[in-house]
């Protein structure tokens, strides 16, 4: 059998499980949109390296 008091802090922790799944859900969310974005630049400054590297190549 439940301790009452274990059962009445079960009763909450239930209760505000979907927000902390939500808020979870949030972060994750915004941390592979903040990778994602971050990855893109990378990939973008590297082929606009690669481009100068090559300009700068023929002037020699």
């Amino acid at each position: 059998m439940i301790d009452p008091t274990n059962t009445e802090l079960y009763d909450l922790v239930l209760q505000d499980a979907p927000f902390v799944i939500a808020a979870y859900g949030i972060l994750w969310l915004g941390l592979c949109a903040y990778v994602t974005f971050m990855l893109t630049r990378m990939l973008k400054m590297g082929k606009e390296l690669t481009l100068l590297e090559d300009a700068v190549d023929k002037l020699k």
